[in-house]
């Protein structure tokens, strides 16, 4: 989806939306990013209900980049790098189908290059375990609290970032550094 500034956004689920936003924050081009919920069928879903696995919800993020910069997928490039897609309605320790594995795409574009970059994944032998990430017909995207906006900057001594996020995020910087915002 392209908005009027030229700038372009994709909707992805990679459990967490804590490890998700924390990871592409810091991509070159990445310009704003906002943890929220979709694909549920409960309208104004909040944390816990979502949390509960009843609402149908994923914990997801909306991300704004300029694709001049970053093209939509490289994002589901480092996206696949930096979670387990292998794993079906989880990331660790994190269990329900609000922690699963998903790209919401909002152009027939994305779509189309959401299935190219896991079919490559795939024939490429990337993971040991085949690929269960979903490709879901993105809907209302529910903006999550604002306590959960900028999570990991806000709270990094949390034990769940330092035991969780923090190995994501160094991953990326280690491993993608020519990525990263100078």
């Amino acid at each position: 989806m392209t908005t009027p500034s030229g700038t372009q956004q994709a909707i992805l689920a990679g459990g967490c939306f804590w490890c998700t936003e924390a990871v592409l924050k810091d991509v070159r081009g990445v310009q704003k990013i906002e943890s929220g919920y979709i694909g549920g069928h409960t309208p104004n879903p909040d944390y816990r209900s979502v949390c509960s696995g009843a609402t149908g919800h994923a914990e997801a993020v909306r991300v704004t980049f300029d694709p001049a910069q970053v093209d939509f997928r490289d994002l589901l490039g480092l996206f696949f790098a930096t979670h387990d897609p292998t794993s079906l309605n989880r990331q660790g320790a994190d269990t329900g189908t609000q922690y699963r594995s998903a790209v919401f795409p909002l152009t027939p574009e994305q779509d189309a290059q959401t299935r190219e970059v896991i079919a490559d994944l795939t024939a490429q032998g990337a993971f040991d375990r085949p690929i269960v990430t979903t490709i879901e017909p993105a809907s209302t995207f529910h903006v999550a609290e604002d306590y959960h906006q900028d999570y990991y900057a806000n709270n990094p001594r949390q034990p769940y970032c330092v035991a969780v996020i923090a190995p994501k995020v160094a991953k990326l910087r280690t491993y993608y550094a020519d990525r990263l915002k100078g």
